[in-house]
């Protein structure tokens, strides 16, 4: 079994940049919001329980997820946000769990936004990863990449632990606060860390 890395941060601190850099060294790497995307595309094993729950206004002509209308609802009321969180953890989990059992580099990323927030991947994750930057940045760039304005992406950030929090909890971290070159040069420092952790068992 590979060492198994979990990799989170706040919304717009540049998790998925350092996820592509480890995959470039070799890393086998599984992003949980690309899972959630398979899982409410058209036929996706989540869009029954959506319509079921939610009913057909949360779904799209072509029978997938309509996202805007399910992130106005979750991030304006706690409720709904937790009925959606129930459906789609637990087919996310064991999805994880089915790739994770593929890995076949020394190490492995699992990519999860909430994953010190949900505490479900204790089990199957050896060491804690943040990718940290500033609140200023953080925002900054998640409505850059999104197209969401700063009313939501501060609704998002509110549902996730804060900076503070994230730091405490980690192992290991990736201070995103400057450019991409920066952060490539920590992802190789890390690499090095896994490869000789991994080759210890």
């Amino acid at each position: 079994m590979s060492l198994i890395i979990g990799l989170t941060g706040g919304i717009g601190s540049g998790k998925t940049t350092a996820a592509k850099f480890f995959a470039s060294l070799g890393a086998d790497v599984v992003d949980t919001d690309a899972i959630a995307h398979e899982l409410t595309q058209p036929q996706g094993a989540a869009i029954p329980a959506i319509r079921k729950i939610f009913t057909g206004k949360f779904i799209t002509a072509e029978g997938a997820l309509n996202r805007k209308e399910m992130r106005a609802l979750v991030f304006s009321d706690d409720g709904w946000r937790r009925e959606l969180e129930a459906i789609l953890h637990p087919l996310i989990r064991i999805e994880v769990a089915h790739r994770a059992a593929l890995f076949s580099a020394p190490y492995g990323i699992v990519v999860v936004p909430l994953l010190l927030e949900t505490g479900g991947y204790r089990e199957m994750i050896q060491r804690i990863l943040v990718v940290d930057c500033n609140e200023h940045d953080q925002i900054a760039r998640a409505m850059a990449r999104t197209g969401m304005d700063e009313q939501t992406v501060h609704a998002i950030m509110a549902n996730q632990f804060s900076r503070q929090e994230r730091l405490r909890r980690a192992d290991d971290v990736i201070a995103n606060d400057a450019d991409v070159l920066h952060l490539r040069q920590q992802v190789d420092a890390l690499h090095k860390k896994y490869l000789a952790l991994a080759s210890k068992g």
